[in-house]
């Protein structure tokens, strides 16, 4: 048997017990869930900042190390490496769409913006390419979260963006989701390409490329849908 300590952490207990449900919560609650986000935050912090030192395959060891503190004090915030991993995307994230927005938004033209946001998610990569790695490797690919990893939800992003230029042309809208995540898949797969065989072309001509090929099946949405025919 284990020791109850033991079980706390296992569950992501905190060595409190629990309230029974409805009684009100005091000050010290609020003032230990606020000190809770803070640490998260900062274990974030240190799990970027080790990555940067240590590359994509950082281990725990090395993330705890990089706080100073222990694997098990990390795992009293975080439930295991995945939760973590969530936790680092939608930091990412959080940087990386307003981005993507800006550079979607910023172009009335359609292709043009498609130009934009292939290059805005291009220039993240080549910003730091280890980060890249850490964020669209899930460390448990078998524990999918269709919004937890930051390709999904680039994917969402774009997705929403090409609804918008559907609905616009008065087209079906059925299509913006496969269509959005497919330009995703398709940049990603060619930006994983481009760091393995370490960058053969230029940044901006690997854009180019892309653009061109996105370009060739997305032309169409802003064609309504009697000129088709």
């Amino acid at each position: 048997m284990r020791p109850a300590s033991q079980d706390k952490i296992a569950h992501g207990g905190e060595g409190r017990e629990s309230k029974p449900a409805g009684e009100p919560r005091d000050r010290r609650d609020s003032r230990w869930d606020a000190h809770r986000a803070q640490r998260r935050q900062e274990l974030v912090d240190a799990t970027l900042a080790a990555v940067g030192k240590h590359g994509a395959g950082v281990g725990m060891e090395e993330i705890a190390a990089e706080a100073g503190t222990s694997k098990t004090v990390v795992y009293r915030h975080f439930a295991d490496r995945a939760e973590l991993h969530v936790a680092v995307c939608n930091r990412v994230a959080s940087q990386l769409l307003p981005k993507l927005r800006e550079a979607i938004e910023s172009n009335a033209q359609p292709r043009h913006m498609v130009a934009a946001a292939i290059e805005t998610y291009l220039a993240f990569v080549e910003a730091d390419p280890e980060l890249y790695r850490f964020v669209v490797h899930p460390p448990q690919p078998d524990r999918p979260d269709p919004l937890t990893s930051l390709a999904d939800l680039v994917g969402e992003q774009a997705a929403a963006a090409v609804s918008v230029a559907l609905q616009q042309s008065g087209r079906d809208v059925a299509a913006a989701a496969p269509w959005g995540h497919g330009v995703v898949g398709l940049v990603r797969s060619a930006a994983d390409w481009w760091l393995r065989a370490e960058r053969p072309m230029l940044r901006s001509e690997l854009a180019a490329h892309l653009t061109e090929l996105a370009w060739s099946g997305l032309s169409t949405i802003g064609t309504h849908p009697q000129e088709e025919k």
